[in-house]
């Protein structure tokens, strides 16, 4: 199993990054894909979250407005459009995989690399 979190980087605030999330090794359309960030010092918290069809997506309500997430079965990915962003947005970005959409980030299965995502003022 391999869930693998790209697309981080430096921008300044009120930029946009796409982060992607690519997964190999189970089956992908049976499982809901979370978005989750950790700041040193600070617990994984909750970012988004997408059920299996992609067709109801999840939100903390810092996120909602500003983020999208996506999902495309045939290639085995999720996507994460953040715009608008916010120095507080700095974070390691994690996906994860879990046949539940949970906010818990305990609760989810698998777990891929992070992912760092830097804004600036």
């Amino acid at each position: 199993v391999q869930l693998q979190a790209s697309g981080g980087g430096l921008v300044q605030a009120g930029g946009s990054l796409r982060l992607s999330c690519a997964a190999s090794g189970f089956t992908f359309d049976d499982y809901a894909i979370g978005w989750f960030r950790q700041v040193p010092g600070k617990e994984r918290e909750f970012v988004s979250a997408i059920t299996w069809s992609g067709g109801i997506p999840y939100y903390t309500g810092s996120a909602r407005g500003r983020l999208t997430i996506s999902r495309d079965n045939a290639k085995n990915a999720v996507y994460l459009q953040m715009n608008s962003l916010k120095p507080e947005d700095t974070a390691v970005y994690y996906c994860a995989a879990d046949p539940s959409v949970i906010t818990d980030p305990a609760s989810y299965k698998y777990w891929g690399q992070g992912t760092q995502v830097t804004v600036s003022s």
